[in-house]
């Protein structure tokens, strides 16, 4: 993976499909390359480099361009980042050129008989395989529906390709199997890539390639056919994804940019979720501060529920991966405390490994940011065979997630450049806090006032998150973040709905600036990681702002102490019996309880962002790192 663009047409297709490789290369990339039909030799004439688009640009040898041509942007999972195995990859000849998305499981095999047969490889990859197998193919059968059958049906995994052939030259071939692969229909020319963005300012006809389907792409028509060779219809859908190009304004980086944009993200979402489930013309206030809905199912039609369905739901079952699973962490709280609902999380690439038992009047909750996430979309597609009602969260509407799950809630947040997820983090937590009081509501738990007051309690969370942030930036930035950047190992702490917290700001830190960080229950502390407390190894407590919980807290900072730990503390005003037990504290206004994480993310996130400055990394880029992440 990460980003495929192509083109055929009458245009000459090298900036194009550059340009769209820039769009996509947000989502992480480590080499880049592009490959075209060469215009004036009728050859295919490629180029690739170690490094982004910018350094493909670049290239000296950056002259040829042609009518049909493709670009890809790597994120290694085979082979080592050199020039050798980036993309595009070739046949012996060089008359065949393939760009791949995903893995291909089977590669081993496959290599081993094609190089019996005479092959030679020139890249450790498995998607050189491709392009050797397929010429094999194409040679033995001289039909290219045939050969696109044959290696569809032979290659084992989930891939997204597309190739370009000399013997071929006005056409391209795609060829998906659970990878994201979608067709710009244009006007005489067409387009295909891993994300409609590379080509939304062209077009907004799209052709949502469905699973298992190889397609023929001429610059006026497409045919799409089954991995039995059976012609499909697939009709084409309007879309609004306007691309926008998103710079920093006068942030240094898009991770700050984005840390500062969440108070709008979670404002711009909660107002779009009361204009769901809340129309303007069927909304009235009551003489007791209630609102009236006329039609008060628009939400669940969203979600894909009915008001029925959630009335008598008896389990949520929430799957994520990464970030999103920490915000799933943190909403199974409010599902049950809130909601009344039992709850369970489960991670994305542990689910289909796990043993899988369908619960009556159950529902399923998908949660990624992209709506592409590889390990996520396999869980949905195996809910799905159990016709289990399935509800996607994302911040991509367009996403495939969307289109395969049986509704969906789309988040606000807005486009997130950085890989390092922040305010999408923050949108996610928002939007299962509004979600459960919502359902609590349809379960006659609460009143539409009460409702009311948590859309009001989130606003002011976000508002502290923001406050908390600036109140603390210039003690970060000159005092905090030089010291803190000196030590190579750190452990988080946190009790009930701060545990799940302390998870994603370890991750935080261990994805921006490389330094280890281990996160733990708080009260399993004295049952083994204890021993790994010493003045070398900063300890950071995640307090709560339920009492009892709280004390708990304060107990476990007398442990660490004990044994002269470094103590970060991210406190409550108020709890000054934790404060005095802080060598370095951070104090932020209360919130109600359960919106503890939300009143704490923007400065946990500022502290990671500065501290990675100090070492001076590629913030917004870490090293081995993708944005969307469609391989399990």
């Amino acid at each position: 993976m990460c980003g495929i663009v192509a083109y055929v047409g009458s245009k000459p297709c090298r900036e194009f499909v550059l340009d769209g490789l820039l769009r996509l290369e947000y989502r992480g990339y480590d080499s880049a390359g592009f490959v075209c039909v060469d215009s004036q030799t009728n050859r295919l004439s490629f180029f690739k480099e170690v490094g982004g688009v910018s350094v493909l640009k670049k290239a000296a040898t950056l002259k040829a361009n042609g009518f049909v041509g493709m670009g890809h942007t790597r994120w290694a999972t085979h082979g080592v980042v050199d020039q050798k195995n980036a993309h595009p990859h070739f046949n012996c000849k060089k008359t065949i050129a393939v760009v791949h998305n995903g893995i291909i499981e089977s590669y081993m095999d496959i290599k081993a008989q094609l190089i019996k047969e005479g092959h030679n490889f020139c890249s450790t990859t498995d998607s050189e395989v491709v392009a050797h197998l397929f010429s094999s193919l194409l040679q033995s059968c001289n039909d290219l529906n045939k050969a696109a059958q044959m290696l569809a049906k032979t290659l084992k995994g989930a891939f997204a390709l597309v190739f370009t052939f000399e013997d071929y030259p006005d056409i391209l071939l795609a060829i998906r199997s659970r990878s994201p692969l979608v067709i710009g229909l244009g006007i005489d020319e067409n387009f295909v890539a891993s994300d409609p963005l590379a080509f939304s300012d062209k077009t907004s006809r799209i052709l949502f390639l469905p699973d298992e389907c190889f397609a023929i792409v001429k610059k006026d028509s497409v045919e799409v056919f089954d991995f039995d060779n059976k012609r499909l219809e697939v009709l084409p859908r309007e879309i609004d994804s306007k691309y926008m190009s998103v710079d920093k304004q006068d942030f240094e980086h898009y991770m700050l940019k984005e840390i500062y944009e969440q108070k709008r993200a979670v404002t711009r979402t909660l107002s779009f979720y009361k204009a769901i489930g809340f129309p303007e013309d069927s909304a009235s206030e009551s003489v007791l501060g209630h609102r009236n809905i006329v039609n008060s199912d628009s939400l669940w039609r969203q979600i894909g529920l009915s008001s029925e369905q959630v009335k008598d739901l008896r389990y949520l079952n929430i799957v994520a991966a990464g970030t999103s699973w920490h915000a799933a962490r943190i909403g199974q709280f409010f599902f049950e405390i809130i909601a009344k609902i039992p709850t369970k999380v489960y991670l994305s690439s542990e689910f289909r490994y796990m043993p899988f038992f369908v619960e009556k009047n159950s529902a399923f909750l998908f949660i990624s940011q992209s709506g592409e996430t590889a390990d996520t979309l396999e869980a949905l597609r195996l809910v799905n065979s159990f016709e289990v009602p399935t509800i996607t969260l994302t911040n991509v509407s367009s996403s495939t997630m969307v289109r395969e799950s049986t509704g969906f809630l789309p988040m606000q947040a807005g486009p997130e450049i950085s890989v390092a997820s922040t305010k999408s983090f923050s949108t996610q937590i928002a939007s299962l806090y509004w979600l459960a009081h919502r359902a609590a509501l349809e379960r006659g738990l609460l009143s539409w006032q009460d409702v009311t007051k948590a859309e009001e309690e989130l606003f002011v969370a976000a508002e502290i998150l923001e406050s908390t942030l600036d109140n603390y930036r210039f003690k970060i930035t000159s005092q905090l973040a030089p010291f803190y950047a000196q030590f190579d190992k750190f452990i988080f702490l946190g009790r009930h709905v701060s545990y799940p917290f302390a998870l994603e700001a370890a991750l935080k830190l261990k994805e921006v600036s490389y330094i280890f960080a281990q996160c733990y229950p708080a009260g399993e502390l004295k049952h083994g990681p204890i021993a790994l407390v010493d003045k070398k190894t900063p300890v950071v407590i995640f307090s709560s702002l339920d009492d009892i919980i709280y004390h708990k807290l304060v107990s476990n900072a007398q442990e660490v102490k004990a044994r002269e730990g470094h103590l970060i503390v991210f406190a409550f005003e108020g709890q000054t019996e934790l404060l005095q037990l802080a060598d370095c504290s951070f104090v932020i206004p209360r919130v109600k309880p359960l919106l503890a994480p939300l009143a704490m993310t923007g400065v946990m996130q500022f502290l990671v962002y500065q501290i990675s400055h100090e070492l001076r990394l590629p913030i917004d880029k870490p090293r081995n790192l993708a944005k969307s992440v469609t391989v399990e």
